[in-house]
């Protein structure tokens, strides 16, 4: 079977749509409902119920799921060991959502790098959705992000909480309406939803970015205020450079971990979520700028 059709299975599954699916493959829905269709003659069952309003897994597409994703999982897998040099024994592919790069990313590369030299680690960095995308698609081993995602595929457990708080170059008390120089970051559609609602009268800012780091850089260098991790500002607060905005509502924002219920590599997916648990025990027991609060680990 082509990895491809079972890609486009996998996408219809997921979305309900041929339509959907083609959009985030990239392809033509006629293209979509082809590669559907060669499926089906191979396996001589119907994979999909065609509705007006989408489409449905028959019962055999159900039990079909678990043998199409594990095989783009082990497809994946292998092209990117295949071509490993002799150095490395395995590969293993880290989903992080942007805003978490710093926060997480270089000590837990670190940890592994010192830990297990002979397994090599490629990292992508996206927003929340594609990563989970791509973990679906056996494009990544784990994956870093904001959603809670409740796919029966995956495994996805809460690391720790951020919580968000308002800072300006300048002390101010928070104020209502329309404020010149704040700058919107956009934590993700939790604290959009929470944002809109503590400040109903709030319109639209003259400034918003996606990026936490790109917000910050901004207000340091032309002034502002905007919404970050407590533990990313702290110690500029400790320097005068960055104070909080007195009486302003404060966010959480959790951070969770997903991966395969049944990975292709356990060993490779074990010896990560081990060096990971390492890294977030000993964040936790420092004092230094860049432990992370309110965190509870639990990863087994």
């Amino acid at each position: 079977m082509n990895i491809n059709h079972m890609k486009a299975f996998l996408e219809v599954a997921r979305s309900g749509s041929f339509q959907v699916a083609a959009e985030k493959l990239y392809i033509t829905q006629s293209t979509v409902s082809a590669r559907i269709k060669v499926l089906e003659d191979q396996l001589n069952t119907r994979l999909f119920n065609r509705m007006r309003g989408g489409s449905e897994l028959t019962s055999s597409g159900r039990n079909f799921i678990r043998y199409a994703t594990t095989s783009v999982r082990a497809w994946e897998q292998a092209k990117q060991e295949i071509a490993l040099p002799e150095e490395l024994d395995a590969m293993i592919s880290l989903g992080v959502q942007l805003n978490l790069w710093q926060q997480i990313t270089p000590n837990w590369i670190e940890q592994m790098q010192n830990n297990s030299p002979e397994v090599g680690t490629r990292v992508v960095m996206d927003y929340s959705d594609n990563l989970l995308r791509q973990l679906m698609d056996g494009e990544l081993d784990l994956a870093l992000t904001y959603v809670n995602c409740n796919l029966s595929e995956l495994c996805t457990k809460q690391l720790f909480e951020d919580t968000l708080v308002l800072v300006a170059t300048k002390a101010r008390d928070v104020q209502s309406g329309w404020v010149d120089d704040y700058v919107f970051v956009d934590w993700g559609e939790e604290f959009r939803e929470a944002h809109a609602i503590a400040y109903p009268d709030t319109l639209a800012p003259r400034l918003s970015v996606g990026l936490g780091m790109t917000g910050l850089d901004y207000i340091l260098n032309y002034g502002g205020a905007g919404y970050f991790p407590e533990r990313m500002v702290d110690a500029l607060i400790n320097d005068g450079l960055l104070f909080y905005v007195d009486k302003a509502p404060m966010f959480k924002r959790p951070v969770y971990l997903s991966y395969p219920k049944e990975p292709i590599n356990c060993e490779l997916l074990n010896m990560a979520l081990i060096n990971l648990q390492q890294v977030l025990q000993n964040a936790n027991q420092t004092n230094n700028v860049n432990a992370f609060s309110n965190m509870h680990v639990s990863l087994s």
